[in-house]
């Protein structure tokens, strides 16, 4: 029986994968088991973060991709929100957290910056580099408003700052980020 819905799943670069699953399973289901929250959920807060990443030696970067970190954040949003909050993609993940777990301001400023590019993506439409297009079919517009993806070579955004975007492989992905005040 048809519900008159149809569901279209299309992932050209084959990151993902669809299998649907009855609510009441949701909690049992083993590929979901290890997220972590969701970034825009009420649980995702620099007391959260900073919990995550006590002790973690690899990159900031790596850990923010890391799904079991947090889920959803994607390569282009990573950099967009490293680049706000003033932070190196190279930066050890622990130093945004105390011995004890306890956040401090390079953990509050990065939520904050999660939470604004996100929020601003989503009013955007998302990010059409290729083939991303909204459920409508119509193509999203935050790439207009990247400060350092695919910016290489171009004067950073910065008031003051004077630097200029780099990009170099970091987990086989792009990073672009101002080496100048990205610290």
């Amino acid at each position: 029986m048809s519900s008159g819905s149809d569901i279209v799943f299309n992932d050209p670069r084959r990151f993902g994968y669809m299998k649907i699953i009855a609510r009441h399973a949701l909690e049992a289901e083993p590929l979901l088991k290890g997220l972590g929250p969701e970034p825009l959920g009420n649980e995702f807060d620099a007391d959260m973060l900073a919990r995550s990443l006590v002790g973690k030696a690899t990159s900031l970067k790596a850990a923010l991709l890391d799904q079991r970190v947090v889920a959803g954040l994607g390569n282009i949003y990573v950099c967009e929100a490293l680049y706000r909050a003033h932070l190196s993609p190279r930066r050890h993940a622990s130093t945004l957290a105390s011995r004890k777990g306890e956040p401090n301001d390079h953990a509050r400023r990065l939520v904050d910056a999660i939470h604004a590019v996100l929020n601003e993506a989503i009013k955007a439409g998302g990010s059409s580099l290729r083939d991303h297009r909204q459920t409508s079919g119509e193509l999203g517009y935050f790439q207009h408003s990247f400060q350092v993806y695919d910016r290489e070579g171009e004067p950073c955004g910065t008031p003051g700052c004077g630097g200029i975007i780099r990009r170099f492989t970091q987990n086989g992905r792009s990073t672009f980020w101002c080496p100048k005040c990205q610290k």
